[in-house]
């Protein structure tokens, strides 16, 4: 699908297609906004009124507040293409959260999920 299309869907139209993956692997839609939070910067209050509103999925990456400086180290393949090649932004950003909550479904716990740059050894 080319990424303007992609950016031009409407985020209320996508956002329950995230709850209902993690959902259906026992996952939690509060998990599923712990993710989006860390990654956009939106607060829960914020995000709630958004998703209940017309803002496309790409604006919604446009205008985050602030993209988590970590997203970086997220790794991996999703829909065969490793995020970490991906340069466009906002689709690296749908991409990264696309692959946050992929790991969400399979299990993993989330402080596994979230990388973080400093972490002890």
């Amino acid at each position: 699908m080319e990424n303007r299309k992609v950016y031009a869907m409407a985020l209320k139209k996508i956002y329950p297609l995230l709850v209902q993956k993690a959902e259906r692997k026992g996952r939690t839609q509060a998990e599923v906004k712990e993710l989006i939070s860390w990654l956009t910067g939106y607060d829960l209050s914020t995000l709630k009124k958004l998703v209940d509103s017309d803002i496309s999925y790409g604006d919604f990456f446009f205008q985050a507040p602030k993209l988590h400086p970590d997203r970086f180290l997220v790794k991996g393949s999703i829909c065969g293409v490793r995020v970490e090649t991906i340069t466009e932004s906002p689709m690296r950003e749908i991409r990264i959260l696309d692959k946050l909550v992929d790991d969400l479904a399979k299990g993993k716990p989330m402080e596994k999920i979230l990388p973080k740059s400093n972490t002890a050894s």
